[in-house]
């Protein structure tokens, strides 16, 4: 489902733009259940991020979080078996991958600004990837909302950007933002170095993550512990695959 071309970008930059994957009416419909979601679980909403010793940037201050979306309707099914997510996640972690986690993160106006990141415990030599991600956009990703910054090539780099920079804060010379419409999808290998930036407009900037992983990390989310049975009756043996239930 990925070109060679596609492919070879995302290897050599460590993010490829897949275009809008989601049209107008699916980005509405699911905007209205992520804003019913966060009015049912009120302060609960995102708890579970707490709960997961796996999760390195658990729930912060200036963003709404939701997570464990997996078994919070239907209208997420989308975002880990979309076919062009899946092959853009095989061309980095290999055929033996996994839904880690499913969540949302809005950056709220004036918050949302992170210091560059792996998504990863350590640096890892080029190659040995454990861990993938794509944000799906459900705003537009402007120069002033909080688009995610990126600093390309910095995958292969087997360094963090705490060892590289004096505070990783600051603005990198390298880095690029990911700007595009609401609905596009991007891939991104986790060990490129990343984060947010701060939504300087009057409006919440939203996004969803589907992060996955190499079969032999645990999932910050265990599907097996949390699965609900509709889920399972209506994902089939590809979905059951990818959530390693």
């Amino acid at each position: 489902m990925l070109t060679k071309q596609e492919i070879d970008f995302l290897d050599n930059n460590g993010y490829l733009n897949l275009g809008q994957l989601l049209i107008p009416e699916q980005v509405i419909q699911i905007n209205d259940r992520l804003a019913e979601l966060l009015q049912l679980e009120g302060d609960n909403a995102g708890s579970e991020l707490g709960k997961s010793k796996y999760i390195r940037h658990p729930k912060e201050e200036g963003t709404d979080r939701l997570a464990d979306l997996v078994n919070k309707g239907s209208v997420f099914d989308i975002f880990y078996t979309h076919p062009r997510v899946l092959s853009g996640i095989e061309a980095v972690l290999g055929q033996t991958y996994k839904l880690s986690s499913l969540n949302y993160r809005a950056a709220k106006p004036g918050k949302g600004q992170q210091r560059l990141h792996v998504d990863w415990k350590n640096a890892v030599a080029s190659g040995s990837f454990k861990v993938c991600n794509s944000i799906w956009l459900l705003d537009d990703f402007t120069e002033h909302n909080g688009s995610t910054r990126i600093v390309p090539k910095t995958h292969k780099s087997s360094i963090l950007p705490e060892e590289a920079m004096s505070d990783p804060n600051d603005e990198h010379p390298d880095e690029i933002r990911i700007m595009a419409p609401a609905g596009s999808v991007f891939i991104f290998n986790s060990h490129v170095w990343h984060g947010g930036t701060t939504n300087q407009t009057s409006h919440d900037r939203r996004s969803i993550h589907s992060y996955f992983c190499t079969r032999d990390q645990p999932q910050q989310i265990d599907q097996r512990k949390c699965i609900t049975r509709e889920v399972l009756q209506r994902i089939g043996e590809k979905g059951k695959y990818i959530l390693d239930v």
